[in-house]
C-alpha cells in the first residue's frame, strides 16, 4: 500500500443520522408535512397583501407573519433535499439516491407552488407602500435585506401561471443536471493498465512524473470524448432552456440574471474581467513562461500547468497535519474562527474519502439555519487538498455565524459567499511560507501563484467561454466541436503562448460542473479572491482591529450588499482600481518567482 493510499484509507466520511437515520425514515414524511401545513398557512394570506396596502400597520404584520411562514417552510424542505443531495453526492452509482432526489424535487415543487403567489404579491406593492408598513409594524423590518433582494426580480416576473408553469417543470429540467453528474460520476480514464474516477484522473495531472502525467492527461481527453455526445447535449438543453426563459424575463444577457442574485453591478463585473484579461500577460502568460524555464523547457504542455517543480515525490499531509495546520492558521486570526472549524472534525461532519461512485469537487453544504452545516472533498493528501479543506471550512465557519441570522438571512451572495473560503486557503498558505525551508520556498510560492491563477485568471477565462458559448447558442444547437472551439480559444488567450494545448484538451470543458449546475457561477471565484487580497491587506496593516470587524461581515450572512459589507475597511469594488489592485498582487507574487528562478 502507498502512502497516499494510506492516508485515503483513514479518511473520515460522514454521518447523516443528525437529518435521518435512512431514506425510509419516518421524520422525513413529518419534514415534507410540515413544509406542506406552513406553505399552506401561508396560501391563505393570498390576496390580503394587495387588500392591506393603504393600511400601513396591517401590511406590516402580514409581511412578518407571510415571511416566517415562508422561512418555516423553507427550513424543512432545505432539510429533506440536502440529505438527499449530500447522500447521493457519495453514491452517484445508486439509483435509489438519484430516484430520491429526482421524487423529492417534485414534490418540493408541488408544494411551493402554493405559496408562488407570495413574491409575486409583495411585487405588486409600490416602494412607498413596503417602507410605510415596515415603519409602521418595526418587527418586520427585520426582513428589510430579503424583500430588497426579493424586489430585484421585479421587473423580470412573469404571470402566476407562467411561474407556476416554470415550477411545474424544473424537476423535469433538473434530470439533464442529473444525467450530467451521473456521467461523469460512471467516467472511467484508461491510464495505463489502471481505470481511474474523474478526481483521480484529475490528481494525477499534478504528478511529479511527467509520463503519468501525460497519461493521465491523454487518458482524460479520450474518456471525455466518449462522453462529450451526452453532455453537450445536456449543456445546449439547459443553454436553450435557460435562453427561453430569459427571453420571457426580459433578461439583456445570459448573466443578468445571476448578477441579480448576487446583487452585483454588471458594470462591477465587466470592470473586473476588463481588470484581469489587461492583466494576463503579467500574470499567467508571464508565469508560465518562468515555469517551463525552471522545468528546462521551451513551453509546457498543458499537463505540465499544475506540475511539481522537481521530480521528487511531493510531501503528502495525513488528516491529523491538516487538521493540525488549518486550526492553527484560523488562530492566528482569531480563537473563535479556529473553534469554528474544530468542531467540524471532533463531529462526523465532513467526508474526505475518495471512493468509487463518490462525484468529484468540494463543497460546504449549509443544509439550513436550524441544522449544521456538512464538509464534502476528496482528499488526496497534497498541498492543494489541505488548501481545500481550509477552503470548505471557511464557508462551514462562515454558514455557521450566519445561522442566527436565519435561513433567508443568512443566504450569502455568491459575491461574498467565497470571502471566507478563499480567506480561509490565504491563512494556511501564509503558514506553508512561514515555515518552509529555502527549498520548499519556491514550491509552494509556485502554488500559491497557480493558485491564484486557477481562481482568478482560469475562472474569468471560464466566464469568457461561458459567455461566447450561450451567445452562440442563441443562434443554434452547437457541436462538441464547436464547443471545443470556443474553449481552446478562450483558454489559449487566457494560458499565452508559454502553454501548449495539446489534442485531446478540446474536451476538457466538459468536465466543468459549474457550467451545468449553476451558470456565471464561475466569476464569483474571481470576485472573492480579489475581494480577499483587498481584506488580507487591510489585516496586515491591523491584526488586532481586522477580526471583529470581519467577524461582523460574515455574521451579517446575505443582509448587506457587497459595497456596504466592504465599506467599514474603506474598500469599493465598484471602481476599477480595486481590481486591478488585486491582480498587481498576483503580479508582485510573479516579481517573487522570477527573483528566485533566477
Amino acid at each position: 500500500m502507498t502512502v497516499q493510499s494510506k492516508i485515503t484509507a483513514a479518511l473520515p466520511e460522514w454521518n447523516l443520522s443528525d437529518l435521518y437515520a435512512g431514506r425510509e425514515d419516518p421524520r422525513i414524511e413529518a419534514d415534507i408535512a410540515a413544509a406542506r401545513a406552513a406553505n399552506d398557512a401561508l396560501a391563505a394570506l393570498e390576496g390580503q397583501f394587495i387588500a392591506a396596502r393603504a393600511e400601513p400597520a396591517r401590511l406590516g404584520a402580514l409581511i412578518d407573519q407571510g415571511v416566517g411562514l415562508y422561512e418555516q417552510a423553507t427550513d424543512s424542505l432545505y432539510v429533506v433535499g440536502a440529505y438527499g443531495g449530500l447522500a447521493a453526492s457519495t453514491a452517484r452509482d445508486d439509483p435509489q439516491w438519484a430516484r430520491f432526489e429526482a421524487n423529492f424535487r417534485t414534490r418540493a415543487a408541488e408544494i411551493a407552488a402554493k405559496s408562488l403567489f407570495f413574491t409575486l404579491e409583495l411585487n405588486q406593492l409600490e416602494d412607498g407602500e413596503i417602507a410605510a408598513a415596515l415603519a409602521a409594524h418595526p418587527p418586520a423590518a427585520r426582513w428589510s435585506p430579503w424583500l430588497r433582494r426579493v424586489r430585484l426580480s421585479r421587473p423580470h416576473e412573469l404571470s402566476q401561471d407562467l411561474e407556476n408553469l416554470l415550477l411545474d417543470r424544473s424537476p423535469a429540467t433538473a434530470n439533464w443536471t442529473r444525467l450530467y453528474d451521473n456521467t461523469l460520476a460512471e467516467l472511467r480514464a484508461r491510464v495505463g493498465r489502471e481505470s481511474l474516477t474523474l478526481p483521480e484522473t484529475l490528481n494525477r495531472l499534478s504528478d511529479a512524473d511527467v509520463k503519468k502525467r501525460k497519461a493521465a492527461a491523454n487518458g482524460l481527453a479520450v474518456a471525455l470524448e466518449a462522453a462529450t455526445p451526452v453532455i453537450s447535449l445536456c449543456l445546449n438543453t439547459l443553454a436553450f432552456e435557460k435562453q427561453v426563459e430569459d427571453r420571457w424575463r426580459r433578461y439583456e444577457t445570459p448573466a443578468r440574471s445571476r448578477h441579480l442574485a448576487n446583487e452585483v453591478d454588471p458594470a462591477s463585473v465587466e470592470a473586473m474581467v476588463e481588470a484581469v484579461t489587461e492583466a494576463y500577460a503579467a500574470t499567467s502568460h508571464r508565469y508560465y513562461a518562468l515555469k517551463a524555464r525552471a522545468l528546462g523547457k521551451k513551453t509546457l504542455d498543458h499537463w505540465d500547468r499544475n506540475a511539481p517543480l522537481t521530480t521528487a515525490r511531493p510531501r503528502l499531509y495525513d488528516w491529523a497535519e491538516a487538521k493540525s495546520i488549518v486550526l492553527d492558521s484560523y488562530s492566528a486570526l482569531a480563537p473563535k474562527f479556529a473553534d469554528g472549524a474544530r468542531v467540524f472534525f471532533d463531529r462526523p461532519w465532513i467526508d474526505a474519502r475518495p471512493r468509487p461512485g463518490k462525484q468529484s469537487g468540494a463543497y460546504s453544504h449549509s443544509v439550513s439555519s436550524t441544522r449544521h452545516p456538512y464538509v464534502f472533498m476528496n482528499y488526496m493528501g497534497e498541498r492543494r487538498d489541505v488548501l481545500t479543506l481550509a477552503h470548505e471550512l471557511g464557508h462551514a465557519v462562515h454558514q455557521t455565524l450566519a445561522a442566527p441570522m436565519g435561513t433567508l438571512l443568512a443566504d450569502t451572495p455568491l459575491t461574498l459567499a467565497e470571502t471566507a473560503s478563499i480567506f480561509g486557503e490565504g491563512l494556511v498558505f501564509e503558514r506553508l511560507l512561514a515555515e518552509a525551508t529555502p527549498e520548499e520556498k519556491l514550491g509552494l510560492l509556485a502554488g500559491r501563484i497557480e493558485d491564484g491563477l486557477n481562481t482568478v485568471v482560469r475562472q474569468i477565462a471560464f466566464h469568457q467561454f461561458e459567455t461566447r458559448f450561450h451567445d452562440a447558442r442563441a443562434e443554434g444547437e452547437l457541436s462538441a466541436e464547436e464547443i471545443g472551439g470556443i474553449w481552446m480559444e478562450v483558454m489559449g488567450a487566457s494560458l499565452g503562448p508559454a502553454v501548449r494545448l495539446n489534442p485531446g484538451y478540446e474536451h476538457y470543458w466538459a468536465y466543468v460542473s459549474h457550467f451545468v449546475h449553476a451558470p456565471f457561477y464561475v466569476y464569483a471565484y474571481a470576485f472573492g479572491d480579489l475581494l480577499v487580497r483587498a481584506l488580507m491587506e487591510k489585516r496586515r496593516e491591523d491584526p488586532a482591529g481586522f477580526a471583529p470587524v470581519y467577524e461582523k461581515l460574515l455574521a451579517a450572512g446575505g443582509t448587506k450588499t457587497y459595497v456596504e459589507a466592504l465599506e467599514p475597511f474603506g474598500l469599493d469594488p465598484r471602481q476599477k482600481s480595486f481590481w486591478a489592485a488585486g491582480c498587481a498582487d498576483l503580479e508582485r507574487l510573479v516579481d517573487e518567482f522570477d527573483d528566485l528562478v533566477g
